[in-house]
């Protein structure tokens, strides 16, 4: 059993954790994940290490409430524990050598890009941050990015907090002013990934993203998180467990990321509102 040492929400739909998981604090990386039960019969659901410290054996994990096992994660309190808590897994994400970056989350893929920004500034390199949120009620983490970029900017869809527009109008202005990084790396949903490489593409700035697609057991046995990529004018098949979750953002199939990741629409959408009568009726 896992217990839980700290819990506070960042915003309406999206609440962080502190799990104490010595070994995994031990081990963990940027870009890595774990997976996790709430309880024996729950299914397990992969998260990003959103920050470690080895010295208190604490994982930090940030969730957005989006499904039934989200939302019994949520119901459980500080003190309490989890069943299974299983990492690190995943490729950590290569930042060595870097000197000039561009971080970009997008909702709650923040959380998995801020860890990265925090690796990159400790190490020396030029920072420069874009988080992107509907609107200003959904924002999160900001402080943080703050602290660890050379520069920040924030935007809002609706324009309420930050500058009006998506992730793409500041990098869009980077790149057309002649802005050089070593790579760009992209972490949020798929739409805005796939927009971000298409910005990135006529200047052929290298651009990483962050591929979450539907994962079961995290060793690459079960098949259910195969993207395909493009490469060499190849169709390749590979795995976001075992060979992500990052990828080289020209070579990944977004269409088909986005297709095989609403198949189960639906019976994430019932079992989420099975599990909200349940706490409703208790």
């Amino acid at each position: 059993m896992y217990r839980i040492v700290t819990k506070k929400p960042l915003n309406p739909t999206v609440t962080e954790m502190e799990i104490e998981a010595p070994l995994v604090a031990k081990k963990a990386k940027p870009g890595q994940f774990i997976i996790l039960r709430v309880d024996e019969a729950g299914e397990r659901i992969p998260l990003t290490i959103a920050g470690s410290d080895p010295v208190r054996g604490t994982v930090k994990i940030i969730f957005q409430i989006v499904g039934s096992t989200t939302e019994l994660l949520n119901h459980k309190e500080e003190g309490e524990s989890i069943e299974d808590f299983v990492g690190p897994l995943g490729e950590a994400t290569h930042i060595e050598g870097l000197k000039s970056v561009c971080v970009i989350g997008g909702g709650v893929g923040c959380a998995i890009a801020l860890p990265i920004a925090q690796a990159l500034h400790a190490q020396g390199t030029e920072v420069i941050s874009i988080i992107g949120f509907r609107s200003q009620d959904l924002l999160i983490l900001e402080d943080d990015f703050r602290e660890c970029s050379d520069t920040l900017h924030v935007m809002t869809d609706d324009g309420s907090y930050g500058r009006h527009g998506n992730v793409c109008v500041p990098l869009n202005e980077m790149l057309e002013a002649g802005k050089k990084f070593d790579t760009v790396i992209a972490i949020g949903p798929v739409i805005m990934m796939k927009f971000a490489v298409l910005a990135c593409k006529p200047y052929e700035q290298p651009i990483i993203v962050s591929m979450n697609p539907i994962m079961i057991d995290g060793t690459g046995m079960c098949g259910g998180c195969r993207l395909t990529l493009n490469r060499d004018g190849k169709k390749v098949t590979k795995f976001a467990c075992v060979d992500g979750p990052d990828f080289n953002g020209y070579e990944v199939d977004f269409d088909e990321a986005m297709s095989r990741g609403r198949m189960y629409a639906d019976f994430e959408r019932h079992a989420y509102e099975k599990t909200c009568n349940l706490f409703k009726n208790a």
